[in-house]
């Protein structure tokens, strides 16, 4: 019985239990834990070093209130990473490539963002619905067309996560089955079918850690836009 190749997407069980909440909690068992000691170690260096420059490349355009949201932006932006990078590691499951997880993240904190605006300023957060120095006659189709792409953000969200990290372990899977099926047929083609195998692999780790990046600098955005 051949499998079908989007089985690997099937959120896995073990006697009735679904480990997506052992996916989802493992990475947080992986962070390092700060010590007491005056001074740290390599790897807490290295994460305090990664945090400390992601926080300010991401909220230096932002103001001050924007600054409330670093720690939650930058805990998302390493848990996603940390689950990407999981999900490559063979016999893994990626929580991420399930489009329900990733819609979990950016539907609430779209919507948190959208109310800080109109809480704090709604007379800009509505301008954004209206360029400055549109016609009159084009004013009604304006706000329509600016309001669904308002509502399409977070599916914008989730859908990019999802398409990307499932296009890319499809792509593995393809070109893994080819190259185990020409190794006895054609092995300089099954050679060169397994080196770009490898290169995809590579490819697909920067992919990981871009997505995550690019998930928590969009929602950064339109934070920017209400704060």
């Amino acid at each position: 019985m051949t499998l079908s190749f989007f089985d690997q997407f099937m959120s896995p069980t073990y006697l009735g239990i679904p480990l997506i909440v052992l996916a989802l909690s493992l990475p947080w068992v992986l962070f390092p834990k700060p010590s007491a000691r005056w001074l740290n170690n390599r790897l807490l260096t290295l994460q305090g070093w990664f945090m400390n420059h992601f926080t300010q490349q991401i909220f230096q355009p932002l103001s001050l209130g924007g600054h409330k949201w670093a720690a939650l932006l930058t805990s998302l932006m390493l848990f996603l990473i940390t689950l990407n990078m999981l999900g490559l590691l063979p016999y893994t499951f990626t929580p991420t490539t399930q489009l329900s997880l990733n819609m979990a993240f950016a539907v609430p904190l779209w919507l948190a963002t959208v109310i800080i605006g109109m809480r704090n300023q709604p007379t800009h957060a509505l301008g954004h619905l209206l360029p400055e120095g549109t016609p009159t006659l084009l004013i009604p189709i304006l706000v329509i067309i600016e309001t669904i792409s308002l509502f399409i953000r977070p599916l914008a969200l989730g859908v990019r996560l999802t398409a990307n990290l499932t296009a890319g372990h499809l792509l593995i899977q393809l070109i893994a089955t080819a190259a185990f099926v020409l190794l006895p047929l054609m092995p300089t083609v099954a050679l060169l079918t397994a080196t770009l195998l490898l290169l995809l692999t590579l490819l697909e780790v920067a992919v990981a850690m871009i997505q995550a990046y690019v998930f928590v600098l969009l929602l950064s955005l339109y934070l920017q836009e209400n704060v």
